[in-house]
């Protein structure tokens, strides 16, 4: 079960699991989870388990507003500081450090990977290239879920997230990409119904080198079983330079 582990520089207590290796890790993970997720998600314990089995610290927490954080979502804007924290807790370790985010979790890294440096690399996962919503029942529940006074009871009714009663409207993901100076692979789901795969594309496209895309077939939004195998090539390809030097 999750427990306290760090507390962010704007004083939210995280709680969360960290999968450590006994021997000398080759570079330590911090996952990031999507919005209503937590580090106790079976498929965020899938990736993590399995980054583990490759030789890698895994530190993975909730979110704040998720589980059993204190604070409330900003849906990946303050979420940098959950960033931070997790990712000096990593580095007590092993200073190669790889910030894996999906969805809501994807911003966040990328907010905090935009002004850090020392950075390993960065896996995007369905991540949004700018604040728009698909016009379908799913892009209407996001939107009514995260946005509306209603759609918050909702969320901390039956979600148990605890959402921020303001949108702060933040400079979007492609705008923080161009920013990151780390290698950086975009992987996406073919099959996403919230956020399209041609972000994916427009992401990459603004980005430095070394960079990656890949759009993955009959995944869906998020951490998913058919995201497994495209997360741990990523890593690898994101530790290459570092692991040689």
């Amino acid at each position: 079960m999750p427990r306290p582990l760090f507390t962010t520089t704007d004083s939210v207590v995280l709680t969360g699991r960290q999968w450590l290796r006994a021997d000398e890790p080759r570079a330590a993970v911090v996952l990031v989870h999507g919005f209503s997720g937590s580090a106790n998600d079976p498929d965020v314990c899938d990736v993590a388990e399995a980054l583990h089995a490759d030789g890698a610290d895994v530190v993975c927490y909730d979110a704040r507003g998720h589980g059993t954080s204190e604070g409330h979502s900003t849906l990946g804007d303050l979420e940098r500081h959950d960033v931070a924290a997790a990712v000096d807790a990593a580095r007590q370790r092993n200073e190669h450090v790889v910030l894996v985010g999906a969805s809501m979790g994807a911003i966040a890294a990328l907010r905090y990977a935009a002004y850090a440096d020392g950075l390993a690399g960065v896996v995007s996962v369905s991540c949004p290239a700018r604040w728009r919503l698909p016009r379908n029942v799913q892009g209407v529940l996001a939107a009514g879920l995260t946005r509306t006074r209603v759609g918050r009871a909702v969320a901390s009714r039956w979600m148990g997230v605890q959402v921020a009663p303001r949108w702060t409207n933040p400079e979007p993901p492609i705008g923080l990409v161009p920013k990151v100076r780390a290698p950086i692979a975009f992987l996406h789901g073919a099959a996403d119904r919230f956020v399209p795969a041609s972000d994916a594309a427009e992401l990459y496209a603004v980005a430095g080198e070394p960079r990656l895309l890949r759009i993955i077939p009959a995944m869906g939004h998020a951490f998913a079983p058919q995201s497994v195998a495209a997360i741990r090539d990523a890593v690898d390809w994101a530790l290459a330079p570092s692991l040689r030097s």
